[in-house]
């Protein structure tokens, strides 16, 4: 196998930063991205070398692995581990711990093919790299499960996104990630969601809360007003003589319970009485009828 030098492909150093490697991605994936490249191969294999690279520098322990393992980072670990006990293991005397038939049953019961199987190395199966992703979406995106088509190192794979998805949560598709070794089983996608909210709602895990301004008459004297909803409008009813930032509950108004189809969680209503402004001389003799009432 030959060595990618995942540094230089990211155009970083040995020694940067989380930070520093999620944002030098995000630059050179934009600009070999296939969708802003069509046709061009060479564009294609630059976006997919830089995907591959991500995804070893951008995870802490893979990236632990491949500066001390190089091009065999993925079992590097394991054969230092195996060569550690033959060093370890006894002479063909006999004395010691093992014998020569205990020799090669602990690497059969390790590896799954005896002494042979421990020389070759590479005959070994080997489960495939897993990738990760990260998906931007609008809150009033997963307020209804939907699918959607991603490109993931130049493979379209289709997912169904449950409603109910919060910021900042991974979920994992089994199978989607790099080819197995060997016959081994191939790796998994795991997708982090990063949700953005530019809507009136304030979401907090499956309750809704949004501010309700309430005219000074309706506050006094009571009646009805239409609100917004996540998925359309809705009457309340307002007591008279309601108080500023009174807190209403609409139960099964919120947010959709994740895996959990038809249950939804409470919004939260609070009531921000406005005063009226730009009075009339009329109104403002009846307000002032009205003080020397509620003064005597």
């Amino acid at each position: 196998m030959e060595f990618k030098d995942y540094y230089k492909i990211l155009e970083i150093s040995k020694t940067a930063t989380e930070s520093d490697i999620k944002t030098a991605y995000r630059k050179l994936a934009r600009k070999y991205h296939p969708d802003l490249n069509p046709g061009n191969k060479e564009s294609e294999g630059k976006f997919k070398e830089i995907n591959e690279a991500n995804e070893v520098l951008s995870h802490a322990e893979n990236r632990k692995k491949y500066d001390k393992y190089g091009k065999d980072w993925k079992n590097g670990e394991q054969f230092e581990n195996a060569n550690r006990t033959q060093r370890g293991a006894p002479n063909q005397s006999g004395q010691g711990g093992f014998s020569n038939d205990d020799y090669s049953d602990f690497f059969e019961s390790m590896f799954g093919g005896g002494r042979s199987s421990f020389n070759s190395g590479y005959n070994q199966k080997f489960k495939g790299q897993d990738y990760n992703a990260e998906l931007q979406l609008e809150l009033k995106d997963v307020y209804t499960t939907q699918a959607q088509i991603l490109t993931v190192n130049n493979q379209k794979i289709r997912i169904t996104i449950p409603a109910g998805v919060e910021n900042g949560q991974v979920i994992k598709i089994n199978g989607k990630g790099g080819k197995g070794r060997n016959g081994g089983p191939d790796g998994d996608l795991f997708i982090k969601f990063n949700i953005g909210n530019h809507s009136q709602f304030k979401r907090e895990g499956n309750n809704l809360y949004q501010n309700v301004d309430v005219d000074l008459y309706t506050a006094i004297l009571g009646g009805e007003i239409t609100i917004n909803t996540f998925n359309g409008k809705a009457k309340l009813q307002i007591k008279p003589e309601v108080k500023n930032e009174t807190k209403v509950k609409l139960s099964g108004k919120g947010f959709p319970i994740y895996k959990k189809e038809g249950e939804f969680g409470d919004m939260i209503i609070s009531y921000h009485i406005i005063a009226p402004t730009n009075l009339t001389e009329k109104e403002k003799e009846l307000f002032k009828e009205l003080q020397n009432i509620r003064t005597k």
